[in-house]
């Protein structure tokens, strides 16, 4: 939806949470653009506080949602990156409380919770949008280009992993929230790899899946395969394993003239960090030796990535906030792949 409000920047906007998602990527994009001010950061954690109080000392740092809502007179925005069993309650609340609202991936628990929002913002005329970033990876946006210009031919499978190797968990809930509040990798990663394979090939349905706790602690899934079938013909592949000492290729598109194969990951998350923001020398930049290659084996070259632009999710924001555009993100489109993680973990 629209964000249709009569309003001047900056937008007074409230963040509730600060672990990875408040701090590296919501605060710094929040920060770097002059649309926005930072007012109002939520933590119960003492050292997240002290984090928080110390990197924007202008924001006042809360240790509750309902500290934080009491002061929903001066705020125009809530930045949702809390655990996922608690996104759906969080937004409701800020709604009803008359702000717009962006949610972090998952955008809900279950699809029902996320279409109770979507209904629930339009009725209040706010704002809803999913951070969806993975959209502005420069790797996406490179085969997003790939793909416009007709350089693979026919698609016929798209294949995407994000895998990493992290034996340890350090966050208790992640051990603790099973699938039906959120938890598990499907939840964690699924929402970005089906958002890409939906928006760049269309509408999907899960044909198989197999879905396993590896880790033997009893926590929730952590190694997951999914095929989708998209209307269009593609067939897709998605690999999420938070167990693999060697990441497979991050991309690897087969066309029926060439192929597009890329590996590693996009560098902004780690650039945002170590502290380089958005409009920084550098920021968004791939180095040439992690750039894919496009071709056919022998013939192959490799393609420049474009640059990674998170703050794109954040300009497009203020554009629905002060001037009625479309939010960044449906979430309608989120919901769609909430669709299929409920059907992938029902067994299909």
């Amino acid at each position: 939806m629209t964000g249709g409000l009569e309003q001047a920047a900056p937008i007074r906007t409230a963040l509730f949470g600060f672990g990875l998602g408040g701090r590296v990527f919501h605060a710094p994009l929040i920060r770097q653009d002059p649309q926005y001010s930072l007012d109002v950061i939520v933590t119960a954690d003492p050292t997240r506080a002290a984090a928080a109080a110390a990197a924007y000392p202008a924001a006042a740092v809360v240790p509750s949602a309902e500290a934080a809502l009491e002061r929903a007179g001066s705020l125009d925005l809530a930045v949702i990156s809390t655990p996922p069993g608690t996104h759906a309650p969080l937004a409701r609340a800020a709604l009803e409380a008359g702000l717009s609202v962006v949610v972090d991936k998952p955008f809900a628990h279950t699809p029902d919770a996320a279409a109770g929002l979507i209904e629930q913002a339009a009725a209040a005329g706010k704002a809803l949008t999913v951070f969806q970033n993975r959209r502005w990876d420069g790797d996406f946006l490179t085969l997003r280009g790939i793909l416009n210009r007709g350089e693979l031919g026919t698609v016929t499978r798209f294949e995407s992993r994000m895998e990493s190797y992290k034996p340890a968990v350090s966050k208790p809930w992640k051990i603790a929230s099973p699938a039906a509040d959120g938890g598990g990798i499907l939840f964690d990663l699924g929402p970005h790899l089906i958002d890409q394979a939906l928006a760049l090939f269309g509408p999907a349905e899960p044909v198989y899946a197999e879905i396993s706790a590896r880790r033997g602690d009893g926590g929730p899934d952590d190694d997951v395969f999914a095929v989708l079938r998209h209307a269009s013909g593609v067939q897709t592949h998605l690999w999420m394993n938070s167990l693999a000492p060697q990441s497979g290729e991050r991309f690897r598109v087969t066309g029926s003239g060439a192929s597009w194969v890329k590996r590693g990951m996009d560098p902004q998350e780690e650039q945002l960090d170590a502290g380089l923001l958005p409009g920084e020398p550098g920021y968004g930049a791939e180095e040439p030796a992690r750039w894919g290659l496009l071709g056919r084996d022998g013939s192959a070259v490799r393609v420049p990535t474009e640059p990674g632009r998170y703050q794109d999710f954040y300009a497009g924001l203020a554009g629905a906030l002060l001037r009625g555009d479309a939010v960044p993100v449906d979430p309608a489109d989120s919901l769609r792949g909430l669709e299929i993680i409920r059907l992938l973990h029902a067994g299909l």
